[in-house]
């Protein structure tokens, strides 16, 4: 046998232990995650929807989830995907000052103005190609 064919077989052997075993610690990790929700954890499901935990029933596999107050829904601890983080609250001051800044463009060489509107496009775009025929010393100005 070509001892080619050998390493060959050997490497494919290795690529797949190795992909398995981060298959089994992905699959680990879901499995301790869905075992660890209780009520209050806001989380989604594979589909998409967000709620709130509001009831795990260990025996059944089924966990309760409260989307909107009042709309209660059931569904196999399986199918929870990932526990959604609450949003993190900013410094008033810091986001006050991100608005105030909202309208201004700057790139490396200072500001830029944008136009309110399209039609201003094509006057600046004219003077642009007039402005490097100049530079390049055409005089023809097609």
């Amino acid at each position: 046998m070509d001892p080619s064919i050998i390493i060959l077989f050997a490497v494919l052997a290795g690529l797949m232990l190795f992909m398995s075993s981060r298959t089994r610690k992905q699959q680990k990790q879901q499995a301790e995650f869905r075992s660890s929700l209780a009520p209050g954890h806001e989380v989604m499901t594979g589909s998409g929807l967000i709620g709130t935990v509001v009831d795990v029933d260990e025996a059944a596999d089924i966990v309760t989830i409260e989307s909107t107050p009042g709309t209660q829904t059931r569904w196999l601890r399986a199918a929870i995907a990932k526990k959604i983080d609450p949003p993190v609250v900013e410094d008033e001051a810091e986001v006050a000052e991100d608005t105030a800044d909202a309208g201004s463009i700057t790139s490396a060489h200072g500001d830029v103005e944008v136009p309110d509107d399209l039609s201003g496009l094509d006057t600046a775009q004219r003077e642009y190609r007039d402005g490097k025929r100049r530079d390049e010393g055409d005089t023809e100005g097609k």
